[in-house]
Order: C-alpha cells, then structure tokens, then sequence
C-alpha cells in the first residue's frame, strides 16, 4: 500500500507499506534459491539447515536479499499507483523482520508539467521506400557479388581483381585487396602492374585512431592476382543460396525487400510524429533534470570506452589536444537536452492517453530481456535495482502510448484512402459497363453477319 506524505512542485515523498504475507514469500523465495545454489558438505543438496546455510552466506546476507527483492517490486508499483513519474529518487527502507510488515519511503523528483499542442492534427508525410524492379535487380547483383569467386590469371591487373600482396618491413605480411573497393592510393599504384612485380604504395598522411600517421611509402611484391567470376543469375545460382528455384528467390526477396522498406517507413513516420510532439509542447526543464541525464550519458560513453580498452582520461585528453573537448561537450549536453524533451512529450501522451502497462505484461517483457542476456529475471531485475525498474516501466509505457497515438492517426489515413480508392472504382462503373456494352452488341453483329 502507498501513501502519499508531501508534494511541494516537482519534490514528492510517499511511503510503502509492504504486508506480513508478502514479507514471508519473499523469505520463503530466497531460503528455496539458497538451498539450490549453496553447496554444504555433509548435506544433500536442499537438505541444509538454515542456520547451517545462513553461516555460509553471512550474517544478514538473508535480510538484505529480502529487502532488495521487496523494494524491486513495490518501489516502482508504489510509484504507479500514486500515478508519479520520478526522475530518481533516495529510498530509506527500514528493517525487514519474518513475519512483520515492511516498510520504505521514497523522496524523489518528478518530471514536470507538461503540456502538448494538438497533436491529433500532425499529418505524417514520410513513405516507405517503393520497391521496383530496378531496385529488386540492385540487390540480385549484390548477392552476385558478395557470391562472387576468383580465380588467377596471369596478366596485368584490372579494376576489378583482387591482388594478393606481401608488404616488406618488420611490421609487413600478406594479404589481399580488392581493387574495387580498395583506397584510391593503393587502387592506382596497383593498376597494370603483374604477379611478381615490386610495388611503391604513397599513403598519405591521415588519422587513424588516436594518432597522426605522416605521409609515407610502402613497399609491396604482387604474389598473385585474381579475376571475379560472377555466377549466372539461374537456378544453379538461388541452389547455392539454398532456394528452390530463381523464381523462390526472386519472389523471397521481394517480400524481405518490401518488409524492410515498411519498417523503414514506420521509422519516419514514428520520428515526424516524435518531432511535432515535442515541437508542439510547453515545458520548463528543471536545469536538475537534464544534468542528471547528461551524466548518465557520460557514464555510458565511460562504460563503452572501458569495454575498448580506453580510459575516459585518455580519451579526454586527446580531445582536448586536438582542439574538440569543448564541441564533445556542447553537443553532449544538446543530445541530453534532446533525449530528456521527448521522453516528456511521450510520457505526457501516454498519460493523456490513459495508457497503462499490466503486471502481466511487464513481466512478460522483463521475462523476455532476460532470456535474450541469458539471465533470470531475477537476475534481471537485481541488476536493475529499484530506480533502473521504474526506468524501464517509464520507457514501456512511452512506447505504448506512441504506438497507440500513431495507430490513431494512421487508421482515419487507411479508412480515407480505400474510401477514394472505391469512390474511384465506382466512377469507373459506368464507363466499364458502356464499354461491355459496346463489346457484346458487336459480338451479337457479328454472330448475325456469319
């Protein structure tokens, strides 16, 4: 049960009460996964004492595992059933004892008031990329190509060969290239020249990475070249692309071609709507709000920089070496900006929409994350913590009012266009039944003069 304390502008607190009942499930859950998953010698498996278990574990290991598992669920459904969109917020549990009632509160900031304009008119212009059979034979030819084979020739190289090369120097090996997609430095110097020749490459100067590499030469022997065979576009072809026929595959791509193209259109229309949203909204951002969210940004680029093996100090001096720290960050702070402004827009449809997103379905969608990272729920959701659990039922219900918003506009759009489409058909009618007319009385003349 939640109980709202204060609200003074954007600033909340409110308090959980969690019931007795539950309290002793959630006890009963993590005694059951400690026994499974802590290995006792002495003991068969699920057949440790707790107390036993509980000095594997450590003193308060239980409690704390409890408490935990209690706050993931109730904080983000206490915040739903008093209907409060929290930025973030500082929760104070108190002790959890088997048997008794639980209880938490929670302060915290909520997003602020936000107003949209009439969003109902946007008119979406964006279409779907028309797949013709000029596009169809493009993407027949790309398969051609990445099936392509080789095979050497000996003479001077052309275009489109791909010439195998061991470069010379303490850092050189062997390898190929493929001149029809090869840099134009190497492209040229490589043109016209035979198996077995010594080649100078010029490279000019250029950035790779975080260094400058001056202009400078390398020094290449041809080993072998080879020229592309494309193969025929038949049957033999779609076999080897396991299809049936190049009939099955003509007629596969076809329909992949078009499925990716509706999606391509669905995208554009989803940002024009996205963009007259937040075009059309009235909103003061608390300057709170958008540095909570640009240090969130800047963590992410952290954690994807320490996955490269790149720390953010390193990272942060070359910037600043190369003159382009302070742009980094001006344009951090409008993507932050950027991103906070339309999870607004969307929260405030959904609200206005009276979305809501069930139990079940939440579930069911934290089921599925958790099965595509190989994870439990359970795991899931502990990794999420309390704050990152409400984040992700705020993001749930952003995109079903989005989606329920440009379903709305859409289907009026549908309706309209096969009403045109039948008010066309039946102008045509007319002409159609004169022109059957026409078409039998000369058969019936022709009939009588034979």
């Amino acid at each position: 049960m939640a109980e709202l304390i204060s609200r003074e502008g954007n600033k909340v607190e409110f308090k959980v009460t969690v019931p007795a009942a539950e309290v002793n499930r959630a006890y009963e859950q993590v005694w059951a996964g400690l026994a499974r998953d802590v290995r006792v010698p002495g003991f068969r498996p699920g057949k440790a004492p707790r107390k036993v278990l509980e000095g594997r574990v450590g003193k308060g290991y239980v409690e704390q595992e409890v408490r935990d598992r209690l706050l993931q669920v109730h904080y983000p459904q206490g915040a739903r059933d008093l209907k409060l969109n929290l930025v973030d917020a500082t929760i104070d549990p108190a002790d959890v004892v088997s048997g008794q009632a639980f209880d938490f509160t929670v302060k915290g900031e909520t997003y602020p008031a936000v107003t949209l304009g009439d969003w109902k008119a946007a008119q979406m212009t964006a279409t779907s990329p028309e797949i013709t059979d000029e596009v169809l034979g493009r993407t027949l030819a790309d398969l051609q190509e990445r099936n392509a084979t080789f095979e050497s020739v000996d003479r001077a190289i052309e275009a489109t060969d791909q010439v195998t090369i061991e470069e010379q120097g303490e850092e050189g090996g062997t390898y190929p290239v493929y001149l029809d997609v090869a840099e134009a430095h190497v492209r040229e110097a490589l043109l016209g020249k035979h198996k077995g020749d010594t080649v100078e490459i010029t490279v000019p100067a250029h950035q790779h990475g975080d260094h400058e590499h001056a202009e400078h030469t390398v020094t290449v022997i041809v080993q072998d070249v080879k020229t592309k065979q494309l193969q025929e576009l038949d049957d033999a072809f779609a076999a080897s692309l396991n299809f049936d026929s190049l009939d099955r595959l003509r007629t596969d791509l076809q329909a992949e071609l078009e499925r990716r193209a509706q999606q391509e259109g669905d995208t554009a229309r989803r940002e024009e709507f996205i963009n007259h949203l937040v075009e059309g909204m009235t909103v003061e951002i608390p300057r709170a709000l958008l540095d909570t969210r640009r240090e969130s940004m800047m963590a992410e680029i952290k954690d994807d920089l320490s996955r490269q093996g790149v720390q953010w100090g390193e990272y942060e001096s070359f910037m600043q070496e190369q003159g382009k720290l302070d742009e980094f960050m001006a344009d951090l702070a409008k993507n932050a900006e950027t991103r906070v402004r339309r999870d607004l827009a969307l929260e405030q449809l959904a609200e206005d929409l009276k979305v809501q997103v069930s139990d079940a379905e939440f579930n069911q969608t934290m089921n599925a994350l958790a099965q595509a990272n190989n994870m439990t729920a359970q795991q899931l959701r502990t990794q999420l913590g309390p704050n990152g659990l409400n984040n992700y039922y705020a993001s749930l219900l952003r995109e079903k009012g989005l989606q329920a918003a440009i379903a709305g506009l859409t289907a009026p759009a549908q309706a309209d266009a096969e009403a045109a489409q039948s008010d066309e058909a039946q102008a045509d009618a007319p002409e159609a039944e004169a022109a059957q007319a026409e078409e039998t009385q000369a058969e019936g003349e022709s009939q009588n003069a034979e």
